[in-house]
């Protein structure tokens, strides 16, 4: 029983590791937002054929980062990174008024896969500084966020060449990952416990009743 709770403790409290998907359209500012998060700093970009991924330390969490190029004949291949996603980070050009229809369409097709199904969703409404940007209450009702209600998903404002806003969006996806895996672990070491208590008191019920058995012969 001690070693069920130890067990517990060890494992709620251990240093997490994370699998985010970082996926949006072509020019949203995908990677910027990934080597910002990595480096610190603004990085020179060309666009996304296949992926970059990396690993990104942030207080006890370390997430593995794949940022999925965006362009539309590239999209298709975005499937076969879905598999073990915890989090989707869905980056959206809030300055691209023009596609952010196309944006929704893609967002709610990739929430439709099954493979998806329990992972959370972050939106960074990227490019808060340019002064025709869209605020993120406008984004929020253009990708129909309101309608996913099987679904954890905020949206964050947020700037990637300053790094506004990132890291409080990331600050949202631990906590919620990191809540929905301690419930899963409490939960299994909760039956665990209950299975050692049953076998227990099964053991003493059976040495009961032999006891009793052997002393009523007397």
């Amino acid at each position: 029983m001690g070693l069920t709770f130890t067990k517990l403790f060890s494992r709620l409290f251990a240093k997490k590791e994370m699998r985010i998907l970082m996926v949006g359209l072509d020019a949203a500012g995908k990677t910027t937002i990934l080597y910002k998060l990595k480096l610190g700093e603004i990085v020179t970009t060309i666009p996304t054929i296949g992926f970059n991924v990396e690993t990104v330390e942030y207080k006890n969490i370390s997430f593995t980062v794949w940022d999925v190029g965006g362009q539309d004949k590239i999209r298709p291949l975005w499937r076969h990174y879905f598999q073990n996603t915890q989090g989707l980070i869905f980056v959206v050009d809030s300055n691209d008024r023009d596609r952010v229809v196309e944006a929704r369409d893609e967002l709610h097709r990739m929430l439709n896969e099954d493979e998806l199904r329990d992972a959370v969703l972050l939106v960074f409404a990227n490019k808060q500084d340019l002064p025709n940007a869209m605020n993120a209450a406008e984004i929020t009702d253009k990708l129909g966020l309101h309608s996913l209600r099987q679904r954890h998903w905020y949206i964050q404002s947020t700037c990637a060449t300053s790094g506004e806003g990132l890291y409080e969006g990331l600050d949202w996806l631990s906590n919620n990952i990191a809540n929905k895996a301690s419930l899963s672990v409490l939960g299994s070491c909760l039956d665990n416990a209950c299975s050692c208590v049953f076998h227990t008191s099964l053991c003493g019920m059976f040495w009961f009743q032999n006891f009793w058995k052997c002393f009523s012969t007397l």
